[in-house]
């Protein structure tokens, strides 16, 4: 049975964490082998940490940094930034990481999910979309580095390919919701759920624990991933790594109105 999961999102730019709005100005609120420490001791479900900076330097990603994640993460860790072909998520892979995320590759090249797919198994490849919604519309479309340029390409048919490519899961990533607490793309979820029925991942909005129970009530179990969240504390945004312990976390959980979906 699938289970709703509240995943940290961890930016790193620069060798720092940064916490983004709209997917600018990044500011630094610390050291990512320390927050990883934090969310260890308050058995986080998931981590996601994303290199902001690898696709757009077109680098290889920093397997440095990733063994040092690795090594002290005793959760699920996804990471994504830099990743395009199969040897490199085989390498990311063998470090102990359990999922690779891949945005820009995808668009580029479609099927190089299905290769990499193959390479290192379908569940751990993840296919990151950032999305905009179009202005008098429900449409959203998918943009590319950093949510810079515009693919020509809409959500929700790019994850439907996706899935058909052999995509393990889809976090779609709000880029107008990028750090601004306004709560999840309730709509957009929605419609998601009904055209994919791989494990999904809500990024970008949440202000609350109450978002996530929303966004689970609306959706079913799905991944709820969050950044601001999780690093601010209170109006004023003061630094603070947080996380809803285990007995909190179940009890809002369990009296959402969710009905569990089986596995696919």
């Amino acid at each position: 049975m699938l289970r709703p999961r509240i995943i940290p999102c961890l930016l790193v730019h620069d060798g720092g964490l940064v916490k983004t709005v709209k997917f600018s100005d990044p500011t630094y609120v610390g050291d990512p082998i320390n927050a990883v420490r934090i969310f260890n001791e308050k058995e986080a479900d998931e981590l996601m940490v994303i290199d902001i900076d690898a696709t757009v330097n077109g680098s290889e990603p920093d397997y440095k940094m990733i063994t040092d994640l690795a090594v002290e993460c005793r959760m699920p860790l996804c990471y994504g930034g830099g990743v395009n072909n199969a040897d490199q998520a085989r390498h990311i892979i063998s470090i102990g990481v359990e999922k690779v995320a891949i945005s820009s590759a995808a668009v580029a090249s479609p099927d190089c999910i299905s290769v990499i797919s193959n390479a290192v198994g379908r569940q751990s490849v993840v296919v990151v979309i950032d999305v905009k919604k179009r202005k008098f519309s429900n449409v959203h479309d998918v943009y590319i580095r950093n949510g810079k340029e515009k693919t020509g390409l809409t959500a929700l048919d790019f994850a439907e390919t996706m899935q058909k490519a052999g995509a393990g899961e889809i976090v779609i990533n709000s880029v107008e919701r990028d750090g601004t607490m306004q709560g999840y793309d309730l709509a957009l979820a929605k419609q998601l759920r009904e055209r994919v029925n791989i494990p999904i991942t809500f990024l970008g909005g949440a202000s609350s624990l109450d978002n996530i129970v929303q966004l689970v009530d609306t959706v079913g179990p799905c991944g709820a991933a969050a950044g601001s969240l999780f690093v601010f504390k209170g109006k004023y945004r003061a630094v603070l790594i947080n996380y809803p312990d285990p007995e909190k976390k179940e009890n809002l959980l369990c009296h959402s109105e969710f009905k569990p979906l089986t596995d696919q």
